[in-house]
Order: C-alpha cells, then structure tokens, then sequence
C-alpha cells in the first residue's frame, strides 16, 4: 500500500494510546454516511467518527436530489445534524478523495474507513448520437434546480422548444416531469435556485413525454410521486388506453405487488377522466409506453443539436433467468420531435484508485458491507475497508432504505471488532482526524467544518426569507468557500 512520507511522518508523532479509542473515516455526508455514523456512535463508545465529504455542504442527496417542493423529506437533516454535533463526530467538506487524499492514506490514518460517496454519475443509453446538445442526465437536471455548484452553469435551453422528452419512469423522472409542468409561482416559495426559477419563468416547454420500455403495469415510479405529478393544476394527461390492457403475466405480477396494483389503479383512472382535447395553453404531460430509445435525430438547423429521437415499438416476454418481464424490440419505429431530452435511466457510482469495483453491477464488491478485493469468487476481505449505500448496493431505495443498509454495515464492523480484525497492528495507534486535518494542512486544502457549513445554512435562509423561501441556495464554489470562511 502506497503512503506518501509525510504522511508516515505524521503517524510516527502519535504515542500510543488504548485500542479501544478507534477511529473511523466515513467518506460522503449523504444520509447513508449519517446513518453509518449515528450507528457507529452508539455501538462504540469513545470511538471517533470524521464524515468527509468532497462538498462543502454535507447531507448529500437529500440536499441535491430531493425536489424543492419536497420539504417535508428534508427534515431528516435535523437528524443528521445531531449526529455531528456529538463531540466524537465531525464533519470535514471540501476535502476530496483521489485528489485531497488517497484511499490508502485515508486507510492508514484511520482504524476502518467506510466510503459511503453514493453515485455522481449516469448510465448511458449507449445510442447513436447520444452527444449532442439539448441531452442530459436527469441528475445534471435535478442538481441544476437544487444549486449544485458543478451545475451551476448547465443552462439547458428551455426556450427553443414545446416538447421535453424524458426517458425512464421512475421517480426522479416524474420528479423533473413536475418541475417542468408545475407553475413557477409555486415553485417560488420552495428552495428552488433561483437561477432555474428564472429560467422556468421563460421557458416554452408546454408538452412533456414519459417514455418507457415497459408498461403500466411494471412502471418504476411510487403511488405518492404519481398522484403528485397527476395533480398539478389545469394539466392535460395523456395515457393510450391501449397501454393500460393487462396480459395474463400482468395479471399475475401485479397480484403479487399491492404498489404496482395501485399505480395501475391510479393510471387507470387518470386515463378515464382526462379530457379528450387539450384546451388552448394547457400544459401537456403524455406517458409513453413500450417504446425505448433507438437513436438520436439531429436538427436540420442547428447543427450539433437534438431536434427529436426514433423510439422502437417493444413487447415483453418473460426472461428465463429473472421471471421479470423484459422489453424485446419489435422492429417498428417512431419519430418524436423535441428539443430537450433527459435520460433519467439510473445513476452510477465511481471507482477511486485503490478501490476494488465491479464494473458491471456499478458497485464496490461486498459481503454485506465488508470490502473484497476483486469480484470473484476467491476474493479476501480488505481489513478494515467498507462500504454504504449505493456504493454498496447501487442507485435504489429510498431515504430510509439507508439505515437498514448502514445497520447491516455497521453490525459487520462490530463483529470485526469483536473478533480484533480492525485494531492496529502497530503498537501505536492510527492518528485519524489529527492526522486528517495536518496532512491536509501541509498540502493547503481549505476544509470546511460543520461551523463553516452552519455559516452557509444561516446566510441562506436570510436570504431566502427576503424572498419569502426557506433558503435561497449559494450555487456556485467561489461563493460556497468565502461565506463558509468568513
């Protein structure tokens, strides 16, 4: 393991101290990192627990991904504050992993290291022309309205066209359907940041098309987010009744699912009581089934831009292997005009140097958080390395479906600890949060405590309350860093 000498100089100042005293590196302060902590907390006493995070605004998603008008599933982060208010917790943001500090450092300064930084990029469709201007990732989307600073600057064109498409059928699809459609005087008084509030204002989108490989019946999105999006004011639905006829493998899957029963319930009805003609002005949302994505279309008068896209007509046959039903392609296509599309067909978590990462499931092998070497079937645990959240199981779940996971992560440490497979094998005892901050000191990375962060949460919200919201968000670095350092 490679570890610079300042760092080995570092360590060697420390005398030693009781085992028991350990100290733990959570890297990502998005609620499975909080959750890892609080659990950590609570089963060790006297250990330390530093949650880093390369932003300078802990909480993750729940800051980033949750939609502005979603404020109810933001209070979590009370929670989460009171986790790092313990006098063994701290937070440490602005502090980035490969290129702050490297994973083996990161291990030999600290007793275990829990990477817990989620997925900050996007699967590809893997389609022709998949490139060009007007296409993004729904999470580029999502982190451009909720004031990311690395999306700041996205801009996407909202005036050039009528017709958003959205491909995939999940949550965060509605969620950026909603924010699309819903009236921007409701959207005032959320979060929201203020530089998309101004371009909602202006946009031309009018008319938004869900599309999906799949049908009603296997659609990915919650009852909540679909009543939700199904009742924003004077919207016209559009759902093909053909859509909404169940086979008998229908039938069957959505017996076994009282969720999936009730999203077809509610499609059902949404498709019975929609008007027949849309009025004149009316916004347009039109879900699209058994259509998936074959290639790009180009404009004739924009070069380099996306002018709409030729979807293949699918059925679904049962896969041998699963019991799922899967979208086959039937060799028949369509056109769809728009000038602004976004893939909202999953998150992808990135590997580090040093870190082990199957590729293909998008996830860092694991035996039940415990790290493994490699993806095969003859791999070692790496001591005193784990793993949380969707690093650990990839993009799913919600909230909450963190904790389960960071209990099962952190009854895997303790155990470790019982059986003394993460105590030091040196007779002096790893420096952690000393040794954090020094190193990151002699390379002049400026850090931002949790004081830094309470520092941008204040001047948020008197900024927000001259506007009547709850915060106005700092969205860019420059700004972030000078109000946290103050």
């Amino acid at each position: 393991m490679a570890v610079s000498r300042a760092l080995r100089r570092f360590w060697r100042s420390y005398s030693t101290v009781s085992s028991e005293r350990l100290r733990f590196c959570i890297v990502g302060s998005g609620p499975a990192g909080f959750y890892t902590a609080d659990k950590i907390l609570k089963a060790h006493e006297g250990a330390e627990v530093d949650i880093v995070d390369r932003l300078p605004t802990p909480f993750g998603l729940v800051r980033s991904g949750v939609a502005p008008d979603h404020p109810d599933t933001k209070i979590v982060t009370n929670q989460f504050s009171r986790v790092v208010q313990n006098g063994r917790c701290s937070f440490i943001g602005n502090v980035s992993l490969g290129a702050s500090i490297s994973l083996a450092e990161l291990r030999e300064l600290y007793d275990v290291v829990v990477l817990s930084y989620g997925a900050e990029s996007d699967q590809a469709l893997g389609i022709p022309v998949e490139e060009l201007a007007g296409i993004y990732a729904a999470r580029e989307f999502v982190w451009w309205y909720n004031g990311h600073p690395d999306c700041r600057n996205l801009a996407p064109d909202l005036k050039s066209s009528d017709t958003a498409v959205i491909i995939g059928q999940g949550n965060v699809a509605l969620d950026v359907a909603r924010i699309l459609l819903r009236p921007t005087s409701e959207l005032a008084t959320t979060d929201i940041a203020s530089h998309t509030l101004a371009a909602l204002e202006e946009s031309s989108i009018r008319k938004v098309y869900l599309v999906g490989r799949r049908g009603a019946a296997q659609a990915a999105f919650t009852a909540k987010e679909l009543r939700e999006v199904l009742g924003i004011k004077d919207l016209f639905i559009e759902i093909q009744q053909a859509d909404l006829s169940k086979t008998p493998a229908d039938e069957e899957e959505l017996k076994r699912n009282r969720i999936k029963r009730r999203i077809h319930e509610l499609l059902s009805k949404a498709a019975t009581s929609a008007a027949s003609v849309c009025s004149p002005g009316q916004k347009e949302l039109h879900f699209v089934f058994f259509r998936k994505p074959d290639r790009f279309l180009e404009s004739d008068c924009r070069s380099g831009h996306v002018a709409g896209l030729r979807l293949e007509r699918t059925i679904l046959k049962e896969d041998v292997g699963s019991g799922r039903q899967i979208a086959v392609g039937t060799g028949l296509f369509d056109e769809m005009e728009c000038g602004l599309v976004l893939k909202s067909v999953g998150y992808k978590s990135i590997p580090v140097d040093g870190l082990p990462f199957d590729h293909h499931k998008g996830i860092v092998p694991n035996v039940r958080g415990r790290v493994l070497s490699e993806a095969s079937g003859d791999a070692q645990v790496e001591k005193g390395l784990y793993v949380c959240g969707w690093l650990k199981r990839g993009p799913t779940g919600i909230i909450a479906t963190n904790l389960y996971c960071a209990e099962e992560t952190v009854a895997s440490i303790s155990e470790d600890v019982e059986r003394g497979l993460v105590t030091s094998s040196s007779s002096l005892s790893k420096p952690g949060r000393e040794g954090l901050l020094q190193l990151l000191d002699s390379r002049n990375v400026k850090i931002v405590p949790f004081g830094g962060w309470e520092k941008i949460d204040s001047e948020e919200k008197r900024r927000g309350n001259l506007k009547n919201k709850p915060r106005e968000k700092l969205t860019t670095w420059q700004e972030l860093l000078e109000v946290a350092t103050k």
